[in-house]
């Protein structure tokens, strides 16, 4: 692990599983870490906790329901207001595949619950926090995606027809690694690399226990945390962008996201979904370097 103790890390959905894991053991480590969560209560639990355990005073929390492309808009702009830099961003909020009961959702905005949560709002988050993150280069955005993928249907994006939960996850987390990609090619020279991962397969997580789709969990969140962990901090990944890991191993994601025709269909409709024009984007994933 390198040196995070004066380090600045946004972990989105840090109250709970995962993201709470990761947010203990990096501020365990010294790193300034700024947590997102949706319940301020939890919220405010989560800190007083991690500060208790870390003896970490240098901890934040910002509050944000990631089903709304506005309430990620304002998250984004409270951390530029009240953050001079920041050195890591971990986008790991998301939301499961439900339950076999559960029917079609859709987001504030009317998208596919899903597909909102788990690629759209950290699409725009992102783009959002580039300019700080390029300020503070060399940085890096780390996707927690999945090794559950499904090929992205353009005629049936938002599952209006056909819906099924757990296609609806596999399709937002396919999604993830496509823009991680594409990202990581606009990105490339300004000092900001952009990763994605399957951090452990069916973790103790409430996002798996609360699910009929499986038979329980079968990894810990540690270990899980564990490959976040590196792809956020370790000296070895340098340099090291547009890769897909499963676990700390580099790894080949689901076929469609090598397809630059698919990346490109799906980057044009999310600049239209997310309200970012093409030379807005273009403007904030350029660096000095481009």
């Amino acid at each position: 692990m390198i040196k995070t103790r004066d380090r600045v890390i946004l972990i989105t959905g840090a109250t709970d599983g995962l993201g709470r894991r990761v947010a203990q053991d990096l501020a365990g480590s010294g790193a300034t870490v700024l947590l997102h969560g949706r319940t301020p209560a939890k919220g405010a639990a989560a800190v007083r906790e991690i500060r208790a355990a870390t003896r970490n005073q240098q901890l934040a929390y910002y509050n944000a329901d990631l089903s709304s492309l506005d309430a990620v808009r304002r998250l984004a702009e409270e951390i530029l207001a009240h953050q001079d830099r920041l050195d890591v961003l971990i986008n790991n909020a998301g939301i499961g595949v439900g339950s076999r009961r559960d029917g079609r959702e859709l987001s504030r905005d009317g998208f596919e619950l899903r597909f909102a949560v788990n690629y759209l709002a950290p699409f725009l988050l992102t783009h959002r926090l580039l300019p700080l993150l390029q300020r503070s280069a060399p940085a890096r955005i780390v996707n927690v995606s999945s090794i559950g993928q499904q090929p992205i249907d353009f005629d049936n994006v938002m599952l209006a027809s056909s819906y099924e939960g757990l296609r609806a996850y596999r399709q937002s987390k396919l999604a993830q690694v496509m823009f991680t990609f594409d990202l990581a090619d606009r990105l490339e020279g300004t000092g900001i690399t952009v990763n994605c991962l399957h951090p452990a397969t069916l973790m103790s997580t409430k996002m798996v226990l609360d699910t009929d789709y499986f038979g329980g969990a079968m990894t810990t969140v540690e270990q899980g945390a564990g490959a976040v962990e590196y792809l956020a901090t370790s000296p070895q990944l340098a340099g090291v962008s547009g890769e897909y890991f499963d676990g700390r191993r580099q790894a080949r994601a689901n076929r469609q996201a090598y397809d630059r025709e698919a990346r490109q269909r799906l980057w044009t409709l999310t600049e239209q979904l997310v309200g970012i024009d093409g030379a807005q984007a273009s403007e904030a994933s350029a660096g000095p370097n481009v």
